[in-house]
């Protein structure tokens, strides 16, 4: 009888030194929110490697450019809102993606990412190695980071 194979479960220790983190870069340019959010949170995980190991942040780096030029489909650019509470009774604020896109356009991307990635310590690890830039340029040269296309 064979010897039961068992499942590789990687350490903590062996993250910086024996599986390298790779820095990624993608163009947020005409994609859809959602599928982009979800291919965002699965490089950050680390699902997309054959290392990953639910306990441990086995993902890699992620620069997401142009994050202002995303898309919404259907009519969401005028109905879908973000709503946020200050703390005080009656105080919910809520602003339409239309106008949040012009003042702060990298909040959707973050917020559709965040949510996606477990509620717990871990994600927000995972959640730091995440970088948003309105615009094509990215201080992160000296990284050389990978372009990662999306279909």
């Amino acid at each position: 009888m064979k010897p039961r194979q068992r499942t590789y479960m990687a350490k903590k220790e062996e993250i910086g030194t024996k599986w390298e983190r790779k820095w990624c870069v993608i163009d947020a340019d005409g994609k859809h929110l959602g599928r982009l959010a979800s291919t965002i949170a699965i490089i950050l995980q680390g699902k997309h490697k054959p290392v990953y190991t639910p306990h441990c942040d086995t993902g890699d780096y992620v620069i997401v450019v142009n994050a202002a030029k995303v898309a919404l489909t259907g009519s969401k650019w005028d109905q879908k809102l973000y709503q946020r509470h200050t703390g005080y009774i009656g105080n919910l604020k809520e602003i339409p993606y239309s106008r949040l896109i012009k003042e702060r356009p990298t909040l959707p991307i973050y917020e559709a990412v965040r949510r996606m990635l477990p509620k717990n310590k871990l994600g927000s690890k995972m959640l730091r190695k995440l970088k948003i830039y309105p615009r094509a340029v990215h201080p992160h040269v000296a990284q050389s980071p990978q372009r990662f296309d999306i279909d």
